[in-house]
């Protein structure tokens, strides 16, 4: 067999182990190098891809709880819209009495069912024994003013007695706070006439509040008490969750406030 025939079956064949050899014997010599700076650039793009795509999500991630923030924000003005809402549709119902939209700034662990602070006081016009609503309802009376601020004796408090009446029947007794959302009602009729969803509004007998202003509706009635007959009374106001209330003045403050009558 001839030179040129033997190159021309093994020469291709020679020349690749020859490459195959050279370039291990370069990448020992140089430590491998050069084969990291190709595998390097080879793997550049789909690194950079990588990169961007750890870097999108590190931003949302401290973007998420601004938006969660921002989100609860605009969750809480809409809430509060819609409570002033309410209030200003109360308002509008009561056309011939001026009311002092105000808000609550504080109110105690300690004292939830007893008191309320406002934000308004004395520069808004408000005075002791005003009358407080809240949505749908009595919520108490004022007890104390500052000028910047006043304090509240809510209904729901037990030293609170309210003189109600039932509406159908004209019922009269007086409403005592329980320390929760409903109050006890105790008629001075031994036999009254009053059934469970009669609404309960102040009375004309009330000695400081206004009559004719709603209180809450009757739940149960027990006739058979041994102190008298009694009727528990839901509040129509959202007295565990007050924000923002209206204050109204009533001509009635003066006279009551040296009456030792229990009721109000």
């Amino acid at each position: 067999m001839g030179t040129r025939t033997w190159w021309n079956r093994y020469g291709s064949q020679l020349a690749l182990l020859s490459l195959a050899v050279f370039t291990a014997l370069w990448v020992r010599q140089t430590q491998g190098a050069a084969l990291f700076e190709v595998y390097y650039w080879i793997t550049r793009p789909f690194q950079l891809q990588s990169e961007q795509r750890l870097e999108q999500q590190q931003q949302a991630e401290s973007l998420n709880p601004i938006i969660q923030g921002l989100e609860a924000r605009v969750e809480e003005l809409e809430q509060q819209n819609k409570r002033l809402g309410e209030l200003v549709d109360y308002v509008s119902t009561r056309p011939n009495f001026k009311g002092v939209v105000a808000p609550v700034i504080a109110r105690s662990p300690d004292h939830w069912w007893q008191q309320i602070t406002l934000g308004r006081g004395s520069q808004a016009g408000i005075k002791e024994n005003a009358l407080v609503m809240g949505p749908g309802g009595l919520v108490g009376r004022i007890i104390s003013v500052t000028p910047n601020t006043s304090k509240v004796l809510l209904v729901t408090d037990p030293t609170s007695r309210i003189g109600v009446a039932v509406a159908r029947s004209r019922q009269m007794g007086y409403l005592q706070g329980l320390n929760n959302n409903q109050g006890v009602l105790a008629f001075f009729n031994t036999v009254p006439d009053v059934q469970p969803g009669d609404v309960v509004t102040t009375s004309v007998f009330s000695q400081i509040l206004p009559p004719g202003w709603p209180v809450g509706k009757v739940v149960s009635v027990d006739i058979n008490k041994a102190t008298g007959p009694e009727a528990a009374i839901a509040f129509f106001a959202p007295l565990d969750s007050l924000e923002w209330v209206v204050v109204y003045q009533n001509e009635q403050q003066s006279s009551a406030l040296n009456n030792p009558s229990p009721p109000e």
